[in-house]
């Protein structure tokens, strides 16, 4: 909770220098004392009182976000009626003088541009998939495809600060925050909420820290951030001279003064880096383990691809993802950048399904071979669609399409949602919803609700008003649910 102000009344010129001293000593007892003090609690911690509010389908979430907004028209919604308005000006009874971007307001035309690629019908649903994602078609029968997705932001930053986490202003606890706040941690040897990051060229389209930010959340709730290359986390070796021995000596003469200070103030932030003091311990030794993948099987690349072999990939991170989960990792966010495809799309957006398709689609098969789809949550989404109209030259290999926030598609599956279905229904062009519309924050609701959330119901208190991850919208969608 934030600090009152008789605490920050406290703090004055002359305290600072007092405390500072009286700290040196304190520091020279704990070296005395140095084996006899008492280890800090464990870093796991348990769910709020009340939680969860009902049973839930799902323990855990993988999050697997398309950073740059995949084509919506080219994966997951086919429109063949476009082939006859190919090259023609989009309709304006279809665009209604919309939000458009700068980077195709002014465009002198807006021309229909159909998808290159086919679709055909899979499995005994009859899902529809493009041809880029043979992996996904095969496992369509698990997926839950939701075609009618719309959100609020028109650009990168605001669209994926609004769906990670319900804001489009930062500076709000992500989603995987709220989750380890309100359910807790189930490992204490690894942190609830953890964050993978692949893909990306210069160029395409930054991700912030803040994305796996706490935000005004206690800073143990954030999400930490396993590199791909060197150290899978920074500065989580002892330093050189400093063995296991003496880094436990330490932090407990740390734990000891810490609560001192929590004595003397009542800082709830001393509390937190006491508990992250004890998880990078922890994690000293279950880090290694995680990402040494010696024991797994050949069939496991054979899910996942060849590529699963090196680290900081797509689909070595999907795999990393399912042994996080194994472990009791409470939510794993992927996150692949490079789908912001304003020129070159047909090349580039075969690149991205290359990438992801066998990767995304092993992990569905791995969770489900190893009993973990039942409890487990998979979602695969980027922050918006993209526009039936091209960005720039209609020559086969260079247009693009710029960012539609209308109507785009995602796909979940696992945990308490009903598997091939295919949910929602847009218009001709892929431009407007006809039937079923899903906000973000209904998916965000209905994610909560699987795991046992009412989303209205988990709320945090900052600077005067009731907070919670759907702020004041969101609905549950009960359409998904099996």
């Amino acid at each position: 909770m934030p600090l009152g102000r008789d605490y920050q009344e406290l703090i004055t010129r002359r305290h600072f220098f007092g405390r500072s001293a009286g700290g040196i000593g304190i520091a020279a007892l704990a070296t005395l004392l140095e084996g006899s003090l008492p280890a800090a609690p464990p870093a796991a911690w348990p769910a709020l009182p009340g939680l969860p509010h009902h049973p839930p389908r799902a323990k855990r979430v993988i999050f697997l976000h398309q950073s740059g907004a995949p084509s919506q028209l080219d994966l997951f919604d086919p429109k063949p009626q476009l082939d006859e308005w190919h090259g023609q000006e989009i309709p304006d009874s279809v665009r209604k003088q919309q939000r458009l971007t700068d980077m195709t307001a002014n465009q002198d035309k807006k021309p229909v541009t159909q998808s290159l690629f086919r679709f055909a019908r899979h499995g005994a649903s009859g899902t529809s998939v493009s041809e880029l994602l043979p992996f996904t078609a095969r496992v369509v029968d698990d997926l839950c495809v939701v075609r009618s997705l719309h959100t609020e932001a028109i650009n990168h930053d605001p669209g994926i600060t609004f769906f990670q986490t319900g804001s489009q202003q930062p500076g709000r606890p992500s989603m995987g925050s709220w989750l380890s706040y309100g359910l807790g941690s189930e490992n204490d040897n690894l942190p609830a909420f953890t964050v993978l990051i692949s893909g990306g060229q210069p160029g395409d389209q930054p991700l912030m820290g803040r994305l796996w930010g706490s935000g005004f959340l206690a800073s143990r709730h954030q999400g930490v951030n396993f590199r791909g290359v060197g150290d899978p986390i920074l500065y989580l070796k002892n330093p050189p001279g400093i063995n296991s021995q003496r880094r436990r000596v330490m932090l407990d003469g740390m734990a000891r003064l810490n609560r001192l200070q929590q004595e003397a103030f009542g800082d709830p932030a001393i509390e937190d880096r006491i508990a992250q003091f004890e998880m990078a311990y922890r994690m000293q030794m279950s880090v290694p383990e995680l990402v040494d993948l010696a024991d797994e099987p050949e069939r496991t690349y054979q899910l996942y691809g060849e590529e699963a072999r090196t680290p900081g990939t797509y689909a070595a991170n999907c795999l990393l993802a399912r042994r996080l989960v194994e472990r009791g990792v409470r939510f794993v966010q992927l996150y692949h950048r490079g789908w912001d495809h304003h020129s070159s799309l047909p090349g580039r957006i075969r690149t991205k399904c290359q990438q992801t398709d066998q990767p995304s689609a092993g992990l569905v098969e791995d969770l489900k071979q190893r009993g973990l789809l039942e409890d487990t949550l998979l979602v695969w989404a980027g922050e918006f669609g993209r526009t039936v109209y091209c960005q720039g030259d209609l020559r086969v290999d260079d247009y693009g399409r710029d960012h539609h926030p209308r109507c785009f598609s995602a796909w979940l599956s696992g945990g308490g949602l009903k598997r091939g279905l295919t949910y929602g229904v847009t218009d001709d062009f892929s431009y407007n919803i006809t039937e079923n519309p899903v906000h973000v924050h209904d998916l965000q609701a209905t994610i909560l609700h699987l795991l046992g959330i009412d989303h209205e119901r988990l709320i945090y208190r900052f600077q005067g008003r009731d907070h919670r991850l759907t702020d004041i919208g969101g609905r549950l969608v009960k359409d998904l649910l099996a």
